[in-house]
């Protein structure tokens, strides 16, 4: 009995100890890996001298560790949070042209590179102007509807005769929603010129036909001039598709207008620096160096403009009237100096060629983006 007792022990603790023994190699692994220190490339085999192998330019970086480090490690490939993404909001905001001079001088290992910032800024810019159109509601034609005194008359009228409840419903519902023709009095008169009492009384003998919700709906759009050629009827017909007969989908289209404001945007930044380089042609500047001031002043304006667009709120739940709004416009003439202190500061030319190319190249811009903004109408109403 001892002996069996005896090997029963003995092969529990030994079953033990295997199941253990991998655990706590394991363990020995993970913590022989958080603590090691990389001096050969893993890629290549070279020798390390710093983070990077001078042999294939991989990064001497160990990623089995922590789950906390992997987390640390993703955010801060993504969006630098240390001092370079404070230093170059700060800049962007105070001195926009700082960062272009900085990154033409070579100075660069200490702000955020250009595209990265432009991403950045534009993602949280249209972010916020999306969340805007998600609110956006295109309200009934405000002079179809009854002023507040007329449906209180028509209210108390209503008490102060006895009709009967399906009647009484349709009048509410004829005086809430406005018809697409104008409703006759069974003397052939029409309702605007009636008073709400004879309208109450007309009501008893003809009641008001029910509409469908697409009839009653907002006549934004027309389309009552016949297309011509047959690319005018195509384009009528993706129009009312779109837009819907009366404009009913307008609200949907403007949504998916915004969201394709980004690509648009995208594709005239190099357009900018296309303008900067004409303008600037016998300095015998780089493409790429006009490429980085538009990328700057972009990201400055969706900055810019999300903070004027906070201020204005703030502005204007504290002032009102006169000062509101000559705040409001300090903020903008700011805005616009800032720009152009940037160009003079950026291209280093005097204040009388500057203010020239400043607003020539402004207004040109202009006309870019209003071409881009039709096409992106177009774009959108096509596909």
């Amino acid at each position: 009995m001892s002996d069996e007792a005896s090997k029963i022990i003995l092969g529990e603790t030994a079953i033990s100890a295997m199941e253990e023994a991998p655990r706590r190699r394991f363990l020995r692994r993970k913590k022989a890996t958080e603590g090691r220190q990389i001096t050969e490339c893993e890629n290549c085999g070279a020798p390390l001298h710093g983070h990077w192998c001078a042999q294939c330019g991989q990064a001497a970086v160990e990623y089995r560790r922590s789950f906390r480090h992997v987390i640390v490690d993703v955010l801060d490939s993504f969006l630098n949070w240390d001092s370079k993404f404070f230093a170059s909001l700060a800049w962007l905001i105070a001195r926009p042209w700082y960062l272009t001079n900085e990154f033409v001088r070579g100075h660069r290992v200490r702000y955020l590179q250009p595209v990265r910032l432009y991403l950045l800024a534009s993602i949280l810019f249209f972010f916020v102007v999306n969340y805007w159109a998600k609110s956006i509601h295109m309200e009934k034609d405000p002079s179809k509807k009854l002023t507040r005194e007329q449906r209180e008359k028509v209210a108390q009228e209503l008490k102060d005769k006895d009709i009967p409840a399906d009647v009484r419903k349709k009048i509410e519902k004829a005086f809430a929603e406005p018809s697409p023709k104008p409703a006759t009095l069974p003397t052939g008169e029409p309702s605007a010129a009636a008073s709400p009492a004879s309208a109450i009384e007309g009501a008893k003998q003809s009641p008001a036909p029910e509409t469908d919700a697409e009839e009653s709906g907002p006549q934004i759009l027309k389309f009552d001039t016949p297309a011509g050629t047959p690319f005018e009827k195509w384009l009528e017909a993706r129009a009312k598709e779109k837009l819907g007969e009366k404009g009913t989908k307008a609200e949907l289209f403007v949504k998916t207008l915004i969201s394709n404001l980004p690509y648009m945007m995208l594709c005239c930044i190099p357009l900018f620096a296309l303008v900067l380089k004409l303008l600037y042609i016998r300095h015998r500047i780089f493409y790429i160096d006009h490429l980085v001031y538009a990328l700057h002043i972009h990201s400055f304006a969706y900055a810019s403009l999300i903070l004027i667009g906070l201020l204005t709120i703030g502005i204007l739940r504290v002032a009102s009237g006169a000062l509101a709004g000559w705040l409001i416009a300090l903020l903008w003439i700011a805005f616009t100096v800032q720009i152009f202190l940037s160009i003079r500061a950026v291209y280093r030319q005097g204040w009388i060629k500057t203010i020239i190319k400043f607003w020539v190249g402004g207004a040109v811009y202009l006309v870019i983006l209003v071409l881009g903004l039709a096409g992106t109408f177009f774009a959108t109403l096509i596909f």
